[in-house]
């Protein structure tokens, strides 16, 4: 299931029925749509939103703003959702009339819209799918991969192309099929299905495949520091990794702290917070 909320409180205008319709088309757009063949047990569902923040409308059919996308799955034995994804998408531009189906069609570019909804749904099921199976989103990641191309040679919107951004689209997918950063890829498997959903059963073993998931980032990261995959995927999980290593013992929380702070230095500040607590 995909929540998705269109916010137009930036945009003046006295008829908010568009935003309406268009938040009503996408949710039937990412929810009705098949975007794979798999049968997903209860346990496995993947929870989705996304946000959109309308900030310009010219009255007629062409919006821009930004696109927010979160993605979360459950933890074996728990009622916890762990956040794969996490990410504000600012180069976000398209053109939407009331009454017109949102069309896609695999390997054509049909609009920016659809474009970038159906990229965003694959990483998400693309991540998903590394987080059960090393290196298992590779079909979902190559069809994000079409997407990139088919918009590349239609010249779409902003957010596509190598040269516009260090940190849009195309460096997204591009870092993640990159078989130099697969220890990314293998981290997320590590992490989930040999960290977080043993924490409710054993929490020692799941601490260690979670330090073993933050290792394998560590050594992505050092093929290329600043790697923009990492950063985006840190936004998901710094929170969550101070919660699971400050009741560790200090021998885990120092190397744990030390491998954190290493690959993403700007919340040093809440890593340091593991060992001063007791």
């Amino acid at each position: 299931m995909c929540n998705v909320q269109v916010n137009s409180s930036q945009v003046q205008a006295s008829d908010r029925t568009v935003f309406e319709n268009l938040q009503t088309s996408i949710y039937e757009f990412m929810n009705n749509r098949r975007w794979t063949n798999y049968e997903f047990k209860v346990e496995e569902r993947i929870e989705c939103s996304i946000l959109i923040n309308v900030s310009t409308w010219d009255n007629m059919e062409s919006f821009s703003g930004t696109i927010q996308v979160q993605s979360r799955r459950p933890a074996y034995n728990s009622s916890y959702s762990t956040t794969l994804l996490n990410y504000q998408d600012k180069d976000f531009t398209f053109k939407f009339v009331s009454g017109q189906p949102l069309d896609y069609i695999e390997n054509t570019f049909t609009s920016n819209l659809t474009s970038v909804l159906a990229f965003y749904a694959y990483i998400i099921i693309g991540m998903d799918f590394d987080s059960f199976e090393e290196m298992g989103g590779s079909q979902f990641y190559e069809k994000a991969l079409s997407i990139v191309n088919a918009a590349q040679s239609n010249n779409a919107d902003k957010g596509w192309k190598a040269a516009e951004s260090q940190r849009n689209r195309y460096w997204i997918i591009e870092n993640i099929l990159n078989g130099s950063y697969s220890d990314f890829r293998k981290s997320i498997f590590y992490y989930h299905l040999e960290g977080i959903d043993l924490l409710a059963s054993d929490i020692n073993k799941g601490r260690a495949g979670v330090m073993e998931g933050i290792t394998l980032l560590q050594k992505a990261y050092r093929q290329k520091p600043g790697l923009f995959i990492i950063n985006l995927y840190m936004l998901a999980k710094t929170d969550e990794l101070v919660n699971i290593f400050t009741p560790a013992p200090m021998v885990e929380k120092t190397k744990a702290v030390n491998i954190l702070k290493s690959i993403d230095p700007v919340n040093s500040n809440k890593y340091n917070k593991i060992l001063e607590s007791k």
